[in-house]
């Protein structure tokens, strides 16, 4: 078989496969089908993506949802001016919903508790901050603090199941936690040094 002969095989091989890809369509129905006659009036239901079921926690009072600025998100004709968001999504923490959520908050009120007499005290020893952490039960390994400025100390515990992290800081003013689940490219409650 020549050269041109095959170009001319291909072709034909092409424009068959077009043809019967075209004439078999995507589905077995069309609008106005006999079968459509005979469906149920109730809407067949299709598959939607889960969403987290957040709920009213145990001594949480319910209340509207955050509050705050919406973040500003690209409508599908407006081209993103930045990917600062879209490159560091990597380090934003797991939130957690349901059940975690509710424990994680309690874990919150109970690391908030055990801190705030230090706070009241003005004791912004991050040892001092450890040996409390550690008072709740919490392995020495696990548990980080650090100094923050002059009068705070930041605090990181790997729980190691739900809520997995807590992490937040005590100044003068307030002591601050957050329970979370981890990172989407790491495996611990450090955020990963690179993701994509």
């Amino acid at each position: 078989m020549t050269t041109r002969g095959k170009t001319r095989a291909r072709l034909g091989m092409l424009t068959l496969a077009v043809t019967v890809l075209s004439a078999t369509g995507c589905g077995t129905q069309r609008a106005g089908d006999a079968a459509d006659a005979h469906r149920s009036p109730r809407p067949t239901p299709t598959a939607t993506p889960s969403t987290p079921v957040d709920f009213t926690c145990p001594g949480e009072s319910p209340g509207p949802g955050p509050t705050g600025p919406a973040p500003a998100t690209p409508t599908s004709t407006e081209l993103p001016v930045d990917h600062y968001a879209e490159n560091h999504g990597f380090r934003v923490p797991i939130p957690l919903h349901g059940r975690n959520r509710c424990e994680g908050l309690a874990t919150v009120a109970r690391v908030r508790h055990a801190l705030e007499p230090l706070r009241e005290r003005g004791d912004f020893a991050p040892d001092s901050v450890r040996g409390a952490l550690t008072g709740l039960g919490y392995p020495a390994e696990k548990v980080q603090a650090y100094q923050n400025g002059s009068t705070g100390v930041g605090f990181l515990i790997d729980i190691g199941v739900s809520p997995w992290c807590v992490e937040g800081t005590m100044s003068s003013d307030s002591t601050k936690a957050d329970a979370f689940g981890g990172y989407p490219d790491g495996s611990g409650c450090e955020p990963p040094s690179g993701g994509h």
